[in-house]
């Protein structure tokens, strides 16, 4: 057990022992089943019996390369066009299968440079695209910087090879507290056009940090990125394929990204798998050309069993419909609990992908270099014992709920619950450093 190098999202803290689970739910060592309210990568809970039997019929065909031509990988992309893409033929050319999010990032980003002959690279403020490469460069939260972060303060950290700009992240919330003034959007956005002018691509993802994307703010960034001739990459990892109520978010919007970027969820929680989706117009400036990006594992053929098993699954259970309409209890929900709570400064989200943010100290100042545990840290601790996984986003006071997309009202009112219960410790915390301070 002291062998395996182990990480965690923050400093200070236990990662739960699983050992099974099912449906909704983690099974614990300590025999505890608890329910899995945090898991970005499984959209489908934990063994759902038409994943599993895809997997077992999979595990017995041959190991193909990226190199050579595969069947089931030629149905995964039309998979991803009939159940994935629907209303999105007009523009949408061509999907690429690799391992990761940060890869598919990575690879949108680099194929961005080489087109456009540009350096530099835009995204949003208090983004996370990834780990790896140029998908690393465009990671501004400050503790994902892929560095070492000592308990005695003494942070080692990698600096960007890229030029970074950052744009102004979207305003909006379902809670804030207290509340503040709005920024117009052309005022909020007025140095954009500057940044894009010599960037190769702007990226944008829906959920980081706690910021959600609507379509006015999309379309504004997609405008200016067209005029300075930068392409608009969407980073749909964590909301792709279901986590947003719709199959993408950008489908929010008026505008059509020239790349799109999956993970996580594309392959139902069974394999680890991403993809990259390229317009009609990008494929069409292709051809002729090599594309010398190439990897062993990609498109598996049992990682594209996973994706065709879960892009049917998706459309034949109606997932979206059932997170649509559970968006609206949690919404109702969790703008209830954050009046409760004094402790709470911010709530924002859309279907199943919530943030809970509390007061405490900013964000950009916080690198992951202390031992002691983190306050979101310690809500998520005590939820946990009274029987739910809840997320911390890797800061000091953050909290995220992204639950199965197969869960029920009833469990997730009981998700909610201790929540609700387990932001009192957060409360007292607050009252206590709100003391300090007269």
């Amino acid at each position: 057990m002291g062998r395996l190098l182990r990480t965690g999202l923050n400093a200070g803290t236990e990662a739960p022992r699983v050992v099974g689970g099912q449906g909704v739910y983690f099974h614990l060592q300590d025999g505890r089943r608890v329910l899995d309210g945090s898991n970005t990568g499984g959209p489908l809970g934990h063994a759902h019996p038409r994943m599993v039997e895809a997997l077992r019929e999979a595990a017995g065909v041959p190991v193909v390369s990226e190199g050579w031509s595969w069947l089931g990988r030629d149905q995964a992309a039309e998979d991803f066009f009939d159940y994935g893409l629907q209303g999105e033929e007009s523009w949408a050319g061509a999907v690429r299968f690799c391992l990761s999010g940060s890869e598919a990032n990575d690879i949108a980003l680099s194929l961005s440079q080489a087109l456009t002959g540009r350096h530099a690279i835009a995204t949003r403020e208090r983004a996370y695209h990834g780990l790896v490469g140029l998908s690393r460069d465009v990671t501004v939260q400050p503790q994902w910087h892929g560095g070492l972060a000592a308990p005695n303060g003494g942070t080692r950290r990698p600096f960007p090879c890229a030029p970074v700009h950052v744009l102004p992240a979207p305003e909006g919330a379902l809670y804030l507290s207290p509340p503040g003034p709005v920024t117009p959007l052309a005022e909020r956005l007025a140095g954009v056009p500057a940044m894009l002018a010599g960037s190769a691509a702007v990226i944008l993802d829906y959920t980081q940090g706690g910021f959600y994307h609507d379509g006015a703010y999309q379309d504004a960034v997609a405008a200016m990125a067209r005029a300075q001739g930068a392409f608009w990459i969407a980073d749909e990892v964590v909301t792709g394929l279901g986590r947003s109520g719709r199959p993408f978010a950008f489908q929010g919007g008026q505008s059509r990204p020239d790349i799109v970027t999956m993970g996580k969820g594309l392959g139902g929680g069974a394999v680890a798998v991403a993809a990259v989706l390229l317009s009609k117009d990008l494929v069409a400036r292709l051809e002729g050309t090599s594309w010398q990006n190439y990897g062993t594992l990609r498109g598996h053929p049992m990682t594209m069993a996973a994706v065709s098993a879960y892009l049917r699954i998706l459309h034949e259970e109606a997932l979206l419909e059932r997170v649509r309409g559970l968006e609206v209890l949690y919404a109702r929900r969790l703008e209830e609990i954050a009046r409760r709570h004094p402790s709470v400064c911010r709530v924002a989200g859309q279907g199943l992908h919530w943030t809970i943010e509390l007061h405490g100290p900013d964000w950009r100042g916080w690198l992951a270099d202390t031992a002691e545990a983190p306050i979101a840290s310690r809500v998520a601790a005590l939820a946990l014992e009274a029987g739910a996984v809840i997320g911390t986003s890797g800061e000091q006071v953050s909290l995220f709920l992204a639950p199965p997309l197969i869960i029920s009202e009833a469990q997730s009112e009981t998700l909610l619950d201790i929540l609700d219960r387990s932001l009192d410790l957060a409360d007292r915390e607050h009252n206590r450093m709100m003391e300090s301070a007269k």
